[in-house]
């Protein structure tokens, strides 16, 4: 039931050495590159790290973990899949010692695994939205940009040299790299790539300030009833990280 478990993965179970763990994910999953190329992270694959922990927050808002028949195990849907397209799932068990998460973390297991035989049910995974016109952009709303405030509270997020450059000029740089991403997200409405950021589904564009082949940074849009609002832009490692929690990336700009 939803608001049963903890929101947090590692308030709910411990996962002894967290980045061997993955690692065993990322070889049981499809191949994907989970690494940051533009920010320096703490740990290895922080795309996957975030990934995992935002797909149980959001299983654990849903209730979609499942126990077995004797409540003594534990599982969630991963959302990711073998290379023969099988469906992966966490699988935990009663942690016995005391002072520690409730559950404990046994592993990596495809579906058709014995070791999920004690689940009568398995449990399906993460759901984002239920309009899906939330992921596309439509071009005849209006988008109201608040460049003032994209400048002044992101601008450590620009490359050299705009991260350097007067206000005013950074400004007039953005109201072109953004006139440029609306052209472009009408001509396909691919370049629009759906992004969960706290509880929502976003919209991101590309802002491509030096070349228009190659994005800096992502603009996210924010959906009203009636039109679009963006106040804030991204890089691109975070945008991907975002975005990677919907679906898996195969749009020509956001790449990891």
């Amino acid at each position: 039931m939803p608001g049963v478990w903890p929101e947090e993965l590692l308030d709910f179970a411990f996962l002894p050495e967290v980045n061997d763990r993955l690692a065993e994910l990322a070889g049981e999953a499809e191949k994907e590159d989970w690494e940051y190329h533009r920010t320096p992270s703490p740990h290895p694959r922080p795309v996957l790290y975030n990934y995992v922990r935002q797909t149980y927050h959001r299983l654990a808002e849903e209730g979609k973990i499942a126990l077995s028949r004797d409540g003594q195990f534990a599982c969630f849907n991963t959302g990711l899949v073998s290379d023969s397209q099988e469906q992966i799932f966490a699988s935990f068990e009663v942690n016995r010692q005391p002072g520690r998460q409730s559950w404990f973390f046994k592993g990596w297991f495809r579906k058709g695994r014995w070791e999920l035989n004690k689940f009568d049910q398995l449990p399906d995974m993460a759901h984002y939205f239920d309009d899906p016109s939330c992921l596309v952009f439509d071009c005849r709303k209006e988008l109201r940009v608040n460049i003032e405030h994209i400048v002044e509270d992101n601008k450590s997020r620009f490359p050299a040299p705009y991260s350097t450059m007067d206000n005013y000029m950074l400004q007039t740089f953005l109201k072109g790299a953004i006139d440029n991403a609306k052209d472009r997200v009408r001509r396909s409405y691919k370049t629009a790539i759906p992004q969960y950021y706290n509880g929502y589904v976003q919209l991101l564009l590309p802002l491509c300030l030096t070349s228009p082949s190659q994005a800096d940074l992502a603009v996210t849009i924010e959906r009203h009833e009636m039109f679009y609002r963006a106040a804030t832009c991204i890089t691109l490692d975070m945008a991907y990280n975002n975005a990677r929690q919907i679906t898996k990336q195969e749009r020509d700009w956001l790449q990891p």
